[in-house]
């Protein structure tokens, strides 16, 4: 089994798309925040600097902290930027979809793009990743982000990110096919056209998805649009996670619906034990095909890496991370009915 992700982490290394060049774009930027006052003053740097005709739409999910007065003080005067007041939190929704709801009814361009706080880009990034979407003729792309990693926690969980698709979807079959199970998206960086949206009623179909991306993308799917994910570590970097207490919290409310089931999850960690931390317990007791087993999975990780501008060191470290990851899938579905995120219940 090994050997069967080293292989395609292999095709997806030479295959995965790049961002295009620059060209002139048109697009509305979606960005909700909710309790963001210390990523508001990096967040309007990051994209008063992007290069293009873009309008901005920021939108205030009631937060408890300064993020709406500080959206305001550092768009002032700017025409490029719309600074919403959101409205209380609809019935049968959560709160990051009822934002987005709200920002696509303001908005009126035909390519949207929408943005998280704490993503930080490149000033051609946008414009690269719209050109990126019309020149293979896609409805969708996901620029994945460079993952910021500094505290051990993040360097052993946030490069799984990208390795768990890199090793296990063919990223170019994945872009044309009908096959909701082969979605791939991250709503840190997510480029989609109107016309596609429009066609799901929005966000609408996703009102009560915890993984909104990973939804909206299958709804898409669903409906007869293509699209899926591009390398974008060269243009965007975000740091999900400071501390293991927000990566409990913050994957405590989605692995259990990452994997469609409570049994998709056990295949999932039977997956994980296979491939990643039985061939280095056989190693350990001098087994060869163990040690062949711990250096392909490890040489995947080491790919992936390079790929998407992480720390090749941590890769050696990949039976740690896989052997975390299992423990965090389980206390997912522990916590599923209690757990909360920036002051609401998921």
């Amino acid at each position: 089994m090994p050997l069967a992700l080293l292989a395609l982490t292999s095709i997806n290394f030479f295959l995965i798309r790049s961002p295009d060049a620059v060209v002139d774009q048109t697009a509305g930027v979606l960005v909700p925040l909710r309790n963001e006052a210390e990523n508001a003053k990096d967040l309007i740097a990051t994209l008063s600097q992007q290069v293009g005709d873009f309008h901005f739409y920021l939108l205030d999910d009631n937060s408890e902290d300064d993020t709406y007065e500080l959206l305001n003080q550092y768009t002032k005067g700017n025409s490029r930027f719309t600074v919403i007041k959101g409205a209380p939190l609809a019935q049968g929704w959560i709160g990051k979809t009822w934002a987005l709801q709200q920002l696509f009814d303001q908005s009126k361009e035909e390519f949207l793009v929408s943005v998280d706080a704490d993503v930080r880009l490149t000033p051609d990034a946008i414009a690269q990743s719209i050109a990126t979407l019309k020149s293979t003729s896609l409805d969708f792309i996901s620029p994945y982000p460079r993952q910021v990693a500094h505290t051990l926690a993040e360097r052993m969980i946030q490069p799984l990110l990208q390795w768990s698709w890199l090793s296990t979807v063919p990223l170019r079959i994945a872009e044309k096919s009908s096959r909701t199970s082969m979605a791939i998206a991250n709503g840190q960086f997510f480029v989609v056209r109107r016309i596609a949206l429009e066609k799901i009623g929005g966000y609408k179909a996703v009102k009560k998805a915890v993984l909104d991306d990973v939804f909206l993308a299958r709804e898409l799917i669903r409906n007869g649009f293509h699209g899926g994910v591009i390398n974008g570590a060269s243009i965007a970097q975000c740091r999900m996670y400071t501390s293991w207490s927000l990566i409990k919290s913050g994957y405590g409310k989605s692995l259990n619906k990452a994997f469609g089931s409570a049994i998709g999850a056990f295949f999932v960690v039977l997956l994980l034990f296979f491939t990643s931390i039985l061939p280095f317990l056989l190693s350990l007791t001098g087994n060869f095909y163990g040690w062949l087993g711990y250096v392909m999975i490890v040489f995947s990780r080491m790919l992936s890496a390079i790929k998407t501008q992480g720390r090749i060191v941590d890769s050696f470290l990949h039976p740690i991370s896989a052997a975390l990851l299992i423990y965090l899938i389980i206390y997912s579905f522990k916590v599923r009915s209690s757990i909360t995120w920036k002051g609401r219940t998921v």
